[in-house]
């Protein structure tokens, strides 16, 4: 278990490593941050000792180093929009961030695992096929066309639920968060709703598919001869021999929630990390895109880790001969 668990954190450095090469080498071509930070009155030279004093005229391989040197230490620069250390931007709008993918996430497995063990014991009924089919809609329309069309429904005809910011906050140990507050919580239904739906509809039709196969198994007809009650099978049996791949999924999907967050943030201008990234790509603010990306790589990295430990647990077969056959 111990060298299963130290050859993942090796895996997890070395992808880290690799993910703040490619961020920090892919943002020096995307045009001149100078141009966004200086005014128009600023002449050559003034472009030019700002330029020297942020290390921008430095190789390539000069300015890595020394991103690397400040990311290990805990700093990640200064935001060429604000001026102030990047650190401080992106702790300042990661809570919304975590609390809205922490709503979609709940949302996403809750309904996606009722849904998909409904849809599989009562595959032959009416409401299971027409879940099935209604379901479509998570996987085949974007995501930003889903919040535009839930803000026309419920924003502008209904106009029940708000279309856009954060609602009224509530801090809690100095963290502000809007899950407690029920002007905030109205706000985070619906970004949370859209940012949730794609997965949830994932994991619903996995759910499925991977009960199904186990219901046709022979010790599955084994029970049922025995004169096991459907419930005794369905979940004491079935759902249990469901969950090991279904664990693996749903924790990438967890990540792929925070990745896609840019979208649903941007549509309902929701104050967090990925609508801050969106603002940081319109002004090249390059500090603010690399650790934004480093951070979401963190962020995948860490569940994947979390995942591999839990599948490790759960399936008994990869525990033979040690954490060697795990993957």
């Amino acid at each position: 278990m111990l060298a299963f668990v130290i050859r993942r954190v090796g895996e997890a450095l070395l992808v880290l490593f690799i993910v703040a090469l490619v961020s920090f080498a892919m943002f020096k071509f995307m045009g001149d941050p100078i141009q966004s930070m200086v005014g128009q009155e600023a002449t050559l030279v003034d472009q030019e000792e700002l330029r020297e004093r942020l290390g921008l005229n430095d190789p390539f391989p000069v300015q890595y180093v020394a991103y690397l040197g400040r990311v290990l230490s805990g700093e990640f620069g200064i935001s060429y929009r604000v001026g102030l250390p990047v650190e401080e931007i992106i702790l300042d709008r990661l809570p919304a961030t975590l609390e809205l993918a922490l709503l979609s996430g709940l949302i996403a497995i809750s309904l996606g695992i009722f849904l998909g063990i409904y849809t599989a014991i009562r595959r032959d009924g009416f409401v299971a096929h027409f879940i099935m089919t209604t379901s479509l809609i998570g996987v085949s329309l974007p995501t930003f066309l889903i919040g535009v069309f839930l803000i026309w429904i419920f924003a502008v005809e209904l106009n029940v639920l708000p279309s856009y910011g954060r609602g009224e906050t509530v801090d809690v140990f100095g963290v502000p968060l809007s899950i407690f507050t029920l002007d905030g919580l109205k706000s985070m239904i619906l970004p949370a709703v859209t940012l949730g739906l794609y997965q949830m509809t994932l994991i619903m039709r996995l759910v499925r598919s991977e009960m199904l196969e186990v219901l046709r198994t022979d010790f599955i007809r084994f029970a049922r001869a025995r004169g096991l009650s459907n419930k005794a099978i369905n979940f004491r049996h079935a759902l249990k021999n469901t969950l090991v791949p279904v664990i693996t999924v749903t924790g990438l999907q967890l990540g792929s929630i925070i990745a896609f967050a840019i979208i649903t943030e941007t549509v309902f201008q929701w104050p967090g990390v990925g609508l801050l990234f969106i603002n940081a790509v319109n002004v090249v603010d390059i500090p603010i895109m690399s650790t934004y990306l480093l951070l979401v790589a963190v962020i995948f990295v860490t569940i994947n880790l979390i995942v591999d430990l839990l599948y490790f647990s759960i399936d008994p077969r990869l525990k033979v001969g040690g954490g060697s056959k795990g993957h």
